[in-house]
């Protein structure tokens, strides 16, 4: 009962933040909230007994959210 509790818990966070993400107008704002919905989906896969999809699910997020960090720093750079 406690599992299937914590696991809706989880998928409303992943909801929540997968549509602020796409939602607010700031791109920083965006990318971090991209970050915590990948951290959320890790979760939801070790939740479901996948630790294997949920550690490629960390490599992928961590460096995409790295190239995000970067595209989103030099996009504000050429607005100056």
């Amino acid at each position: 009962m406690l599992h299937t509790i914590l696991l809706t818990v989880l998928l409303l966070c992943i909801l929540g933040t997968g549509i602020v993400a796409v939602i607010i107008p700031d791109l920083f704002s965006s990318v971090v909230l991209f970050g915590s919905f990948s951290f959320f989906v890790v979760l939801a896969y070790l939740m479901l007994s996948a630790p294997d999809v949920a550690f490629t699910e960390v490599v992928i997020s961590v460096v995409s959210t790295a190239y995000f960090v970067t595209a989103v720093r030099e996009f504000k750079k050429g607005e100056r």
